[in-house]
């Protein structure tokens, strides 16, 4: 949305939930393969799966953007 990945900080704020909680979620998309991090590298959230993929975007008609 902003060109950048959020900070986890950022998506805790936006979710209401504790920063071990943002953390987990992370990991947990990681390891199912629909994320991938660079390690070292801050806000390197790329997501793996196609926008029509994704349930909530195509219901929002969110059209895909350039890769972060």
């Amino acid at each position: 949305m902003f060109g950048r990945p959020p900070a986890e900080t950022d998506m805790q704020r936006h979710f209401g939930v504790s920063p071990p909680s943002v953390h987990q979620m992370i990991v947990t998309l990681e390891r199912n393969g629909l994320i991938r991090r660079q390690a070292g590298a801050a806000r390197s959230i790329e997501i793996l799966v196609p926008p029509e993929n994704l349930p909530i975007l195509s219901w929002l008609c969110i059209k895909p953007s350039k890769s972060l």
